[in-house]
């Protein structure tokens, strides 16, 4: 049995406060560095994401927190897939894939017309990932987050 048939995926609880920020944070130091609105973002998900009409996902395997994915609300038909961490050592496993279904599915349930992300081309396997589910680059502004180098959009249909 593969471990993403195992793998659920549970919505956020103020008791699930920590996970995306030790998720989070351990990619990002080992990639990138973590940038002033990271941490805000990640040490308030309740104030920065959830109250503000987002919502943050987990990977749960063995009672352990493994990964996690955000979708933030940038208006009422956009949102951006954003924090999204799995743990080192189960990654490649299909858990980024599974948290990636499950937010599709959300975003066609909740009406929403269009997901965007921001990434960086050296994180291959990622931006992989997003061209799976159909996500394609568009142009990137300025002063979003100092690594990111490509913004990708996937209209919901």
């Amino acid at each position: 049995m593969s471990l993403e048939n195992t793998v659920e995926i549970i919505p956020f609880t103020t008791a699930l406060t920590e996970p995306i920020k030790t998720l989070n944070i351990e990619w990002l130091k080992k990639y990138f560095k973590v940038e002033p609105k990271d941490e805000i973002v990640l040490s308030n998900p309740q104030g920065e994401i959830i109250d503000k009409g987002g919502m943050i996902f987990y990977a749960k395997y063995n009672d352990k927190i493994i990964g996690t994915v955000s979708l933030i609300k940038i208006d009422d038909t956009t949102f951006e897939l954003s924090k999204m961490a799995v743990t080192d050592g189960v990654q490649g496993l299909g858990i980024g894939k599974k948290l990636m279904v499950h937010c599709m599915d959300i975003a066609e349930e909740k009406g929403i017309k269009k997901l965007i992300l921001y990434s960086n081309r050296k994180l291959l396997p990622a931006i992989h990932l997003y061209e799976k589910f159909g996500f394609v680059e568009i142009s990137l502004e300025d002063g979003v987050y100092e690594r990111a180098d490509i913004k990708m959009e996937r209209i919901i249909r």
